[in-house]
């Protein structure tokens, strides 16, 4: 059996004496007759507990849970102790607020501007002067120091959520909950993260967007007005978001023609997109790293891109709006849109189907699912999945996808 280690006891006369280090740590009688406790921490100081004890065995408890805590890897020093109590006492919307201002992906970019616009009107508090604003989702979240968010908290919030019938809202502010709170955890102001829901985050909504037939397709093209045309047909057919689509500069087009002057294919070089923030419409980086591809478009598809950016050179907006050099905004797009869509029976479909018609249809071609991944820019499977060039194997399957004009 191992020999119990011997601690060193004072007395109050000054003298020591060897005692079995039950208790681990030392503990030194004061003049008063009063114990002190103290023990050497994992960062080599030696600590006084904060208060003495009139006898041996409550000094020894003390010391047992500081022991406790450095076995189980959660000790904190005094000063470390204070200051996440005090942390902790922050509220999460106060916490929230330095999180978005230091939030950065592994390459170490900061928040793009929607997002960031985005996280703020999930955590916005309620106006003081509007009796019927509930503010954000997380309003009610954000009203709460760190330490009384608790998983029956945050069930009990998620339930009331999704009984606004708001799937959609309620997933994006559960994950971004989860994501400051997995944040706070690492600072060490909390000890765990409140949010246990399994499947929390789920961005299923149960809505399937339903993608034009080729019929429905023609009947927009035949009813949108003529400048938005090329804008249609780069939706469904490139495949392009509508902000990648409205960042588009007659320098990122090239027509390919035959040696009869006809034109074979148009390339988009898609590298860029636009969003609306709370500072207006804004360019910046497309969605993900996979946006970043060029689309080659054939046959009479082609030949309606190219005689749209005919006269077009350098920065030259392909669809701006109606001052010719701003962005087109989807509000000031959207009665075209919407008279087009309802022209053709399909009062229903949001633009984006368009960009599910071009990922069926070239699935249909014959594209795996990673060629498909690739020419809509897609950066699925975990975010693993990143822009490869599909080079001929692309031309050949968007080939076989343009449409023909019966």
């Amino acid at each position: 059996m191992a020999r119990k280690a011997k601690a060193t006891i004072t007395d109050a006369l000054g003298r020591e004496r060897s005692a079995t280090r039950a208790s681990w740590g030392k503990i030194k009688a004061q003049r008063s007759g009063r114990l002190q406790a103290s023990y050497v921490a994992p960062d080599g100081v030696r600590y006084n507990a904060p208060m003495t004890f009139d006898n041996r065995g409550d000094a020894e408890a003390w010391l047992a849970d500081q022991r406790s805590e450095i076995a189980r890897g959660v000790w904190l020093s005094p000063t470390e102790k204070a200051e996440r109590k005090a942390a902790s006492s922050r509220t999460l919307g106060d916490y929230a607020e330095a999180w978005l201002k230091d939030r950065t992906n592994s390459k170490g970019d900061h928040l793009r501007p929607r997002t960031r616009d985005e996280y703020k009107r999930l955590l916005r508090a309620p106006d003081p002067d509007d009796a019927d604003d509930a503010g954000g989702p997380l309003a009610e979240l954000a009203a709460l120091p760190l330490a009384k968010i608790t998983p029956a908290k945050v069930r009990s919030w998620r339930s009331a959520q999704l009984a606004t019938g708001k799937k959609t809202q309620t997933s994006r502010a559960y994950g971004l909950l989860n994501a400051i709170m997995t944040t706070a955890v690492a600072d060490k102001l909390v000890d765990e993260n409140p949010c246990t829901v399994k499947g929390g985050q789920s961005t299923h909504t149960g809505r399937a967007v339903t993608p034009p037939t080729d019929a429905e397709l023609s009947a927009i093209l035949e009813a949108i007005a003529p400048r938005f045309r090329a804008l249609v047909i780069v939706a469904a057919i490139g495949g392009l978001r509508y902000g990648e689509a409205t960042a588009l500069r007659a320098k990122d087009v090239t027509v390919e023609r035959g040696e009869d002057g006809a034109v074979i294919a148009v390339r988009l070089d898609v590298g860029r997109g636009v969003v609306r923030t709370d500072a207006g419409i804004v360019p910046g980086e497309t969605k993900s790293d996979a946006g970043v591809r060029r689309v080659g478009i054939f046959g009479e598809d082609a030949a309606i891109v190219a005689e749209h950016v005919r006269g077009l050179i350098g920065d030259a907006l392909l669809f701006p709006a109606r001052d010719g050099v701003s962005f087109l905004s989807q509000s000031a797009f959207w009665r075209h849109w919407d008279a087009a869509r309802t022209a053709a029976g399909r009062a229903d479909m949001p633009f984006h189907a368009l960009r599910h018609y071009a990922g069926t249809r070239y699935a249909q071609a014959g594209a795996t699912p990673r060629e498909t991944m690739a020419r809509l820019g897609h950066s699925s499977m975990g975010a693993a999945m990143r822009y490869q060039h599909s080079g001929n194997r692309d031309d050949e399957l968007a080939a076989r996808m343009a449409r023909r004009q019966s």
